[in-house]
Parts: structure tokens; sequence; C-alpha cells
């Protein structure tokens, strides 16, 4: 392991580097022959980037784990929010998930260098939480040998830390995590029947606070698909592209982030009616995966288990169980979209989803289709979080769960801490998704004071 040492604002700030295999569990053996694999590393770098706030030299050390898949350990200037708080009680390590910032971070040319589409699936199957939890052991090891440190989980975040529990458990003193508990069984069929619902319920909260908005959502939806808009990266913005943005709507301000973003997007060009070219850059700014391409390609396969069978592109199979999501056939000037808005009864943005026509559209995820093709049809993949190490579970654990969980379904996150023995939920619905955000301090202290008691 290779470390640097800065100061910052009263803290120590390290950053550590090691080296770890790629493929833990076999994915690349898996390929028909050897030679089809000969531009895929057989190891990979990992970074982490650890904070000592001064005078807490001897207090534990907490791994944190991103939200995602495919986001990196955030970069905090100034140090604040939740980490200000855990600066209390831990030297807190920010790992770059594999895939991710410093750690190997993957795009296209990068996958698509690897080989066929075969192999880029199989490459991308060793980017998965039970690889990032073997990746969080090396480096723990190599930190502190033998002595367990805890550990924090956002979201996607909170789904590794459940296979750390599951898998590796004494790597682990605690455990804590914010809106992140997945099923352990079940196929993301169900996941997306939930959130498709939770979707509808967020879209006539924000309506009926800026009902303005609908308007404007219809006439964008509809002029998209009569004249031809493209985005700054050059990808053609469609009405299927622009529900996309509903995605927002999971966040505690997001009713007005989406209201922010439709501000003022029409012009007079040449004497039509055209979308602002700062409109677009910012639907570009949010649709876009040119930032994080490794969420697209495997977004859904983090639900990938044995037991629960390919997902089969879960999202877009879900979506036609409900009337309201349904693509509609645009006739010339937009006739379908204004047919749905009468047999429906509103506008409907779209959630955190992922669909194989956006993966072919996007320029950033199009040349990996293929790969995210096979991926959501493979059946090789290990348990992630066997059920009966959970209910074996000794790590003391708490879990913040939130009600209005427009991502990670209430009814599921609390099916699971009862699998969790011991696990102490923490139940509200004062947050959203982005909880340890908004309200990261309070949070942390009662996550703390929850396994501690």
């Amino acid at each position: 392991m290779e470390t640097t040492a800065y100061r910052i604002d009263g803290h120590k700030m390290l950053e550590h580097w090691i080296t770890v295999p790629l493929d833990y569990f076999g994915a690349m053996g898996l390929l028909p022959h050897d030679g089809a694999t000969r531009n895929v590393p057989s190891t990979i770098e990992v970074f982490a980037r650890e904070y000592v706030r001064d005078g807490h030299d001897s207090d534990p050390r907490l791994v944190f784990f991103q939200g995602g898949p495919g986001s990196a350990g955030p970069r905090m200037a100034p140090i604040g929010s939740w980490l200000e708080t855990a600066l209390d009680h831990f030297r807190v390590v920010l790992i770059d998930e594999r895939g991710t910032g410093n750690s190997h971070p993957l795009e296209a040319l990068a996958v698509t260098a690897a080989g066929d589409p075969d192999v880029q699936a199989a490459y991308l199957s060793c980017f998965r939480q039970d690889s990032i939890v073997r990746d969080a052991e090396a480096l723990r090891e190599a930190l502190q040998g033998d002595l367990p440190w805890a550990t924090l989980g956002q979201s996607f975040g909170g789904f590794t830390v459940t296979a750390y529990l599951a898998q590796s458990p004494k790597g682990l003193s605690e455990a804590f995590i914010t809106a992140g508990l997945p099923s352990t069984h079940l196929p993301a069929d169900e996941v997306y029947r939930r959130t498709y619902k939770s979707t509808a319920t967020r879209n006539k909260e924000f309506f009926a606070r800026y009902p303005e908005d609908e308007a404007t959502a219809w006439f964008i939806a509809t002029h998209l698909a009569d004249v031809e808009e493209t985005m700054p990266n050059g990808e053609r913005l469609t009405p299927a592209r622009f529900r996309q943005l509903g995605i927002v709507l999971g966040y505690s301000y997001g009713l007005e982030l989406l209201h922010f973003l439709l501000e003022n997007p029409v012009w007079q060009c040449g004497g039509q009616r055209r979308l602002r070219p700062q409109f677009l850059a910012r639907v570009c700014e949010q649709l876009s995966y040119a930032h994080n391409p490794l969420y697209g390609v495997i977004h859904e396969a983090i639900y990938g288990q044995r037991s629960s069978g390919p997902t089969a592109w879960a999202a877009q199979r879900m979506r036609g169980e409900y009337p309201e999501f349904r693509l509609p056939e645009l006739a010339a000037g937009g006739s379908g979209e204004l047919d749905l808005r009468r047999e429906e009864g509103g506008f409907r943005f779209t959630g955190e989803t992922i669909y194989p026509w956006q993966v072919a559209s996007d320029p950033a995820l199009a040349p990996m289709a293929e790969a995210a093709e096979k991926l959501a049809f493979h059946t090789q993949w290990p348990e992630l979080y066997p059920q009966a190490a959970l209910a074996e579970n000794t790590v003391p654990t708490a879990a913040w769960i939130y009600v209005d969980d427009m991502f990670v379904p209430y009814e599921i996150s609390l099916a699971t801490a009862h699998e969790i023995r011991g696990l102490k939920p923490l139940i509200t619905n004062d947050y959203h998704h982005d909880g340890l955000r908004t309200g990261g301090p309070q949070m942390i202290e009662r996550l703390i004071k929850a396994v501690r008691s």
C-alpha cells in the first residue's frame, strides 16, 4: 500500500492506494477462451482518502460507501455535513469504490477495449457490491491488520454494507446504513413495482405544488415528438428521455429542483418555438451519464442473484404495468401524448430507472449497449446477501429507513431489517433518499446512539 499525507484545516488527510485482484469470483474464467481476456487487467488500483481530526489519532476507523453504483467517494471542501460529525467519533475513510474516482475508473472506451461484448459483460460484472466488500477488506487489513472497523453506507453503499455483514462480518465492529437496505431475495421486478408507485405519488405532489409546470411539461414532451432538439452531448432529446428528469423528485428538495429545471425553456428562433440552449444544457447535465457511466450499465445488475434470476430489464418490463408511465406511439404533432393526457389525467415523470433504449441513445453508454444487454440476462450471479448469515449477525447495526423513499422501497427495507439479527431500524418520514446530506449530523449521532445503547 502507498500513502501520501497532507494537512487541511485541523485535520490530517491521508491518501491510500492499494492493489487488488480484478476478478474475485471467477467471472472472467467463465469465458470460452483465455485469449478473449488479453485486454483485461488481472489487478486494479483502489484509492481511499482518510481524514483524521487533530487529537483523534487513536479513534477507531469508519469506512464510508457512497451511493450509486458508480459514484466515487465524496470530495468535501470544506469538511461539513455528516463528515464533520463523524470525525468527532472516528477516523473516516472515504473509499472510491472500484470503477469510480481514482479506483480504476471505467468509461465506454475502457470497457470496449477489453474485448467483445461477452468479455465486456464479464468485466463489468466484477464491479458489484460483493467485489467492493473484498476491496474494503484488503484495505482494512493493510491499514490495521486484524482489527475490525466500523462502516457507513448510503443508498447503494447500504447494499454494500449489507453484503459486508453477510460475507465478511469479522471485519466489522459496527455498521450504519442510511437509505439502503436491499431485499435479500426478491427480484428487481418487486423493487420497480414499488418505486413506480412512489414515483407516481411524488409526481402528484410536484404538480400540486407547481400546477403551471404540468402545462410546461406537456408542451415540451409534445414538442419533442415533432421537433428534433439536440442536447450538448449530441443526443436527441426525446419525450421519453425528457420524462427521466423525474429522478430528481427522489431528493429532499426534488420538487424545487425540477421546478427550477423547467424554468423558461422556450424561445423564438426563426419564427419557430424552440427549446433554449440553456435549457437543453441543464437537461443534459441531469440526463447524461458521461459523469457516471458505470451506473448506467450495471444499475440493474446490482439486483442480480442466483436465487432471483436475471433482471431482464426489469424497469422496462414493470413500466408496462403502470399505464400512467407507458410510452405512447406519437403521431405527427404529438397527438399520442395529448391522447395519453386525456386518458390518464396527468403528466408523469419517471424516477430512478435505466432502460435499454436509454443505454442505446446516451453517447456515454451506447458503446456498451451490447454488454448491458448481456448483463440483463446473466444467470450466473453469486448470492449477495446469504440469509442464514444475516440471521446470525453479531455486528451492532442500525439503519435509517425512510417511509417516503422513492428509490429504495420502505416495505423492502423494513423486511430486510427484520432479517438482520440485532439491527435497530430508525424509521422516519422526515427525510427523502438524500437524508444523510440534508440531515447528516443528527442522523450520525442517532445511528451511533442506537448501536451503542
